[in-house]
């Protein structure tokens, strides 16, 4: 099919939608519902690695390594699910209905792992892996569907859409963080079976916003044909029913075995899209190949970006000074840093790429910034750790705080315009796996850095020398990942014939 063929066509599978800020009013509808997903993904993100410690270690230290590990993998089959998620809404009951099974499998999850047991936890998270496969993809396909594949709005729009989200991660630690603080237990821990109970809360919230505003997409996402048949969304039901206790054997298998199960997985996917795209002609090949590589990078990013939820928890519990006055700052009040940068600087990095114009750098080079940035970050970290550490063995809080918002700024300059890319690059047909992909090139990244998570804290717990070693590291492998991107950047764009 020819270029404009198309076009032509895509244009007219768009329908007309009401205008609202400039953008397609559905769009407001599913940043809302992604709004409340989020609260429930950040309301339990700073308390996952804190709770297996305390829970199941009585508070020590050693337990570190395994919080970590846990949470790397816990993240990698989230992502990893998408892959699934993508399929079965692509070929089996369609994007609106794939995303309501999945949050009520969320909700369900979310439950469940209110129950102090380390058996029904990670059941409880391995139900939440199962029905955010069939969530996270599937809705940020359909905002790539709001648009015809050269209007110029889609990569401010995917920018405005991550902003949205990020409003429900922002309040999420807070507000959790303050029901876990006064419903303590006598014993001092945090009572974190009710941040989990809120986030179980916020996602029944986005599955009700979901089902009441999906009739305003006008088709978009709608199972028709034999997709529409509800014998196959029971079969899809049974069949998630069926994987829960395969994703907890996964979660119990470690680490270390689950990369290798990963990569062959990716691998596996990467074949399909590329036989896909062969079968579609040359410049369809060259555009898959150019999103696989673009997705190594993804890997690279999220690696060292995700310690955020790990090995950096365990720094600002031990090792950052966050004592005012007397009222000390709360451990996951640092989560919504990273999110507060998003919502304010998000606009602000939209109207530059819009104001550059054609000077627009190109996808590759986006991600090469925001490797670049995320690399900055670790420099702090590395400054911090070897020249600013008190006679109290700890670092400014100010340190911390910033390299949040470095690595936001990384973030935005990758994960908005890897979605958008996606999009314009994947095969037609697979538009969904491949949106897959991307999320399980990030889930990778996620396993990784559960592993280089373990390795900061070692045995008996994250020192300031363990976290000086890690971080050290981290800013060698960002920063010389993001210069080669750079260098590269012109073959890439080349195999992407023309996407910008």
């Amino acid at each position: 099919m020819s270029g404009a063929a198309t076009t032509s066509a895509e244009q007219k599978a768009t329908p007309e939608f009401r205008q609202i800020m400039g953008h397609p009013a559905p769009l407001w509808m599913l940043f809302m519902t992604e709004f409340w997903e989020r609260f429930a993904f950040y309301g339990i993100r700073w308390a996952l690695v804190l709770y297996i410690v305390a829970q199941f270690y009585g508070g020590s230290g050693a337990g570190q390594a395994d919080a970590n590990l846990t949470y790397g993998s816990y993240l990698a089959l989230v992502y990893a699910g998408a892959v699934f998620g993508g399929y079965i809404a692509d070929r089996v009951i369609g994007y609106q209905r794939s995303i309501l099974v999945g949050a009520a499998f969320m909700v369900l999850g979310l439950f469940a792992i209110t129950v102090p047991n380390p058996d029904i936890f990670k059941l409880g998270l391995a139900t939440i892996i199962v029905g955010n496969g069939m969530f996270k993809p599937n809705i940020s396909t359909m905002v790539g569907q709001l648009y015809g594949i050269h209007d110029t709005r889609r990569d401010s729009g995917f920018t405005i859409f991550y902003m949205g989200i990020n409003g429900g991660g922002f309040i999420a630690p807070i507000l959790t963080g303050i029901l876990a603080e006064r419903l303590s237990s006598q014993t001092g821990v945090p009572a974190y079976k009710t941040v989990f109970f809120a986030a179980g809360i916020g996602m029944i919230l986005s599955l009700i916003w979901f089902q009441i505003g999906r009739r305003g997409l006008k088709g978009i996402g709608a199972a028709t044909g034999p997709l529409a048949s509800p014998a196959r969304i029971i079969g899809v039901i049974v069949g998630a029913l069926v994987v829960i206790p395969g994703v907890y054997f996964l979660l119990q298998m470690g680490a270390e075995k689950l990369q290798g199960i990963l990569t062959v997985l990716f691998l596996a996917l990467a074949a399909m899209l590329v036989v896909e795209g062969v079968r579609n002609g040359k410049v369809a090949r060259d555009k898959v190949i150019a999103m696989m590589i673009i997705f190594f990078f993804n890997v690279m990013f999220w690696c060292f970006f995700e310690q955020a939820g790990s090995s950096f928890t365990f720094l600002a519990e031990n090792i950052v000074r966050r004592d005012f006055g007397g009222w000390i700052f709360p451990t996951g009040w640092f989560q919504s840093v990273n999110t507060l940068a998003i919502i304010v600087c998000a606009p602000l990095v939209a109207a530059v790429w819009v104001w550059m114009g054609s000077a627009n750098p190109s996808i590759p080079r986006k991600f090469g910034l925001g490797l670049i940035f995320n690399g900055l970050a670790f420099v702090l970290l590395w400054y911090a750790l070897k020249f600013l550490v008190g006679p109290d063995s700890k670092i400014p809080f100010w340190t911390l705080f910033m390299v949040y918002v470095i690595q936001s700024i990384g973030e935005l300059c990758l994960s908005p315009i890897g979605l958008s890319m996606v999009t314009k690059l994947a095969p037609t047909r697979l538009v969904g796996l491949g949106m897959g992909g991307w999320f399980l090139s990030t889930g990778i990244g996620n396993n990784l850095s559960g592993i280089f998570a373990s390795i900061v804290s070692g045995e008996k717990g994250m020192t300031v020398e363990s976290a000086l070693s890690g971080y050290t590291f981290g800013f060698w492998a960002l920063i010389g990942s993001g210069l080669l991107l750079f260098l590269i950047a012109p073959l890439i764009q080349k195999l992407m014939h023309g996407v910008k």
